[in-house]
């Protein structure tokens, strides 16, 4: 499934934008049309695009139905790594965006939805069919069961009609010649052989320096990438709830409610397992609970007596256990003793210096802690990052110098003036995976070599393939039989027609995009 994700994740997107996915599978409607009136008075956005805020339930609805209508195209369900390949959260946030701008581009054009054209998208959706066929009354029971009002649907389903006829509109305009579908028969039959010299950072190192003005200014540009970890410094306590359950008592009461309030931990292969059966087991689960209650409290009210005085030694006496000292660690290093203790390192870096913290339960116990010391995050002195600096100027230098040299010998093939070695690819087809001989795969350098002709054989720029730069020019052309050309060409049409529609919708919404005010909440700008 992540291959075929990974293969066809753009016109996924793009479908998803335009409607298709929507109207295909209505079973997750719901999750978008039926907002209800709680939803359409949200008072949380989650974007405003050109002044239309779109809620943050509706964005919420928006990511759950994506995840639904992948699930049923793919049949699996969508794991963190799909999620996380697909960028979800962004894309259906970009949906969003790009479905408000469509739409109102689409008022703005005149663009028109009929009744007609509304009963009849309603009419195919299976949903509300019985026997292949359009049921009334089932169509009012869905939208009554999903607590949706018949105008707020309709409404939503005129607006992806909407969508839909805007994107449609834009396809239609696209045409192709003669030649365009001349011009692709020859890209995927013709064979080509290329010349070229290749230079690679690495090769050219020995040719780059840099100067201290030249590493202080690259540290001033990079200040983020050379800043220091914050750093803290805590005293701390643990009061382990196990050393007060000794003093602790337990009535049958507190039991047989415990029991009642946790009673989905004690199943056995046939249910739940009687009370009499585990009453052992229950009491001492919830003596282990009132135990992490008490010792909760104890340590709450030994931090209220000694808060005044953020003094933690004095709030250990009261406690009767010890105060332990940690080093200097970092929010992404935590010390051994930590492992695992992600709350409380949490709100001790959120804790100033010389104040108390806590409490923080966590699996160990009760915490209380005392922050003695924080180093903030600074940028170093030169002096301090310098080989580290010096390091990445010169691979950026070299990298700058290879493309140069490639850029260079792109020049002198040019006027015929370059005199240097060429090593060559041998002749080969056009490869949809960017699969060159020699050279390594680059689908932007295969579109490069088959746009090359004898008339004007040397690349317009260099090409990156996996950190070299190449200098590229056409050795020669191999022309395949243009009399295949005619028995191939409506079949050429089929397959390039929708490619370009989709260019043409792509460069369309780009623009749309390019030209918005576009606000998004700051708290999903870097979900």
């Amino acid at each position: 499934m992540l291959g075929i994700m990974r293969k066809y994740k753009q016109s996924i997107i793009i479908k998803i934008v335009f409607g298709v996915i929507v109207l295909s599978f209505v079973g997750t409607i719901f999750l978008i049309w039926g907002k209800g009136e709680e939803g359409l008075d949200s008072s949380g956005y989650a974007v405003k695009v050109n002044g239309e805020k779109i809620s943050y339930d509706e964005y919420v609805k928006n990511y759950e139905r994506a995840k639904d209508s992948l699930q049923q195209i793919y049949g699996q369900p969508v794991t963190p790594e799909i999620e996380k390949l697909l960028n979800l959260r962004k894309s259906t946030l970009d949906n969003l965006i790009n479905s408000a701008l469509i739409r109102q581009e689409a008022k703005r054009m005149g663009i028109k939805v009929s009744d007609d054209e509304l009963v009849d998208a309603i009419a195919k959706m299976p949903y509300f069919q019985k026997d292949g066929v359009f049921d009334k009354n089932l169509y009012d029971q869905v939208l009554k069961m999903n607590h949706v009002t018949t105008s707020n649907f309709e409404n939503s389903v005129r607006q992806d009609i909407a969508i839909s006829k805007a994107g449609r509109s834009i396809a239609d305009k696209v045409t192709l010649s003669d030649q365009d579908l001349l011009d692709y028969f020859k890209k995927t039959h013709d064979k080509v052989e290329l010349q070229y010299v290749s230079f690679s950072p690495a090769e050219v190192r020995g040719n780059v320096s840099a100067t201290e003005q030249e590493l202080t200014a690259y540290l001033q540009q990079h200040e983020k990438d050379f800043k220091t970890k914050e750093e803290i410094k805590l005293d701390y306590l643990l009061l382990n709830p196990a050393k007060l359950s000794p003093a602790l008592t337990i009535s049958s009461e507190e039991i047989q409610t415990y029991y009642q309030k946790n009673i989905d931990r004690y199943q056995g292969k046939d249910g739940i397992l009687p009370f009499e059966e585990v009453k052992e087991r229950v009491k001492e689960d919830a003596l282990k609970f009132k135990a992490a209650n008490q010792a909760y409290e104890t340590v709450a009210v030994a931090l209220n007596k000694n808060l005044a005085a953020n003094d933690l030694a004095g709030a250990a006496r009261m406690l009767g256990v010890p105060v332990a000292g940690s080093g200097l660690f970092t929010l992404q290093n935590p010390p051994a003793a930590f492992a695992g203790e992600t709350e409380l390192i949490k709100k001790a870096f959120a804790t100033k210096q010389g104040d108390l913290g806590g409490p923080v339960e966590t699996s160990k116990g009760v915490y209380l802690f005392k922050v003695t010391l924080r180093n903030p995050s600074v940028v170093p002195p030169l002096s301090k990052v310098k080989g580290e600096v010096e390091k990445k100027v010169l691979a950026q230098k070299s990298v700058e110098l290879a493309r140069k040299k490639a850029d260079e010998a792109l020049q002198k093939m040019r006027s015929n003036q370059f005199s240097g070695a060429l090593q060559t690819t041998g002749s080969f087809t056009y490869a949809s995976d960017g699969k060159i001989p020699q050279i390594g795969t680059s689908k932007d350098a295969m579109e490069t070599a088959f746009q090359l002709k004898p008339a004007s054989p040397v690349a317009a720029a260099p090409f990156n393939v996996n950190g070299r730069w190449y200098a590229v020019r056409l050795k020669q052309r191999i022309e395949a039989d243009r009399g295949g050309f005619i028995q191939e060409k409506e079949k050429i049409r089929a397959t390039l027609l929708p490619k370009k529609q989709q260019e043409a919708q792509e460069a369309w919404l780009k623009g749309l995009r390019d030209k918005a005010k576009i606000e998004i909440n700051p708290a999903l700008a870097n979900d």
